[in-house]
């Protein structure tokens, strides 16, 4: 009679002590699906597209990483009228990857990553491309966001698809004089 309590004893331990188990796993998948960690990323040569990403890696509680370049684009560098500047030139050459100033991400910390960037000709400045090849963001949420002083994103959007199309990219967004709401709401709709 004692052997049959004392395994019946024991299997109510086991049972129980599996049941706390995947309790508690259950409970950190829970945890770990509703908290997708978020990364916002940028470049920025004047500081106005680095303004707009700090707002939004503030609203969306996100990390915040600059695209740097090994050498940073002075105002000669940014010279549009100029077909000889250091943009005019590498925004020509579709094959241009400017050197990138810091290690690549740990693209496998985050879920989402927001890419931003001012609009060079149409479309995105090619430091973007040289950022995409650098970093796996394979199956990964991409949200690119542009500022511009008169071009839309549309074309930039156009490009960064055809160019990486294993990236899972969420609608772009030019972020042109926008409230923090209006930020928000945009934040909201890529949940």
């Amino acid at each position: 009679m004692r052997k049959v309590a004392f395994m019946l004893m024991a299997i109510a331990a086991i049972t129980l002590a599996a049941c706390t188990s995947k309790g508690t796993e259950n409970q950190n998948t829970q945890q770990n699906n509703t908290q997708m960690k978020t990364l916002v990323t940028y470049f920025s040569a004047s500081g106005v597209t680095k303004a707009v990403a700090e707002r939004i890696a503030r609203l969306a509680g996100a990390d915040l990483m600059e695209i740097e370049p090994a050498q940073r684009y002075t105002d000669a560098d940014l010279d549009w009228r100029d077909s000889l500047s250091r943009s005019s030139v590498e925004m020509k050459d579709k094959n241009s990857r400017p050197a990138l100033a810091q290690a690549k991400l740990n693209a496998a910390d985050y879920d989402v990553v927001y890419v931003g960037f001012p609009i060079w000709w149409y479309t995105a400045p090619t430091i973007i491309n040289t950022f995409m090849e650098a970093n796996d963001l394979k199956g990964k949420t991409v949200i690119p966001f542009a500022t511009s002083g008169g071009s839309t994103i549309d074309k930039a959007c156009q490009d960064l698809k055809a160019a990486y199309p294993d990236v899972n990219w969420k609608p772009g967004r030019l972020l042109n004089n926008v409230t923090d709401q209006e930020i928000q709401q945009w934040i909201d709709s890529n949940k």
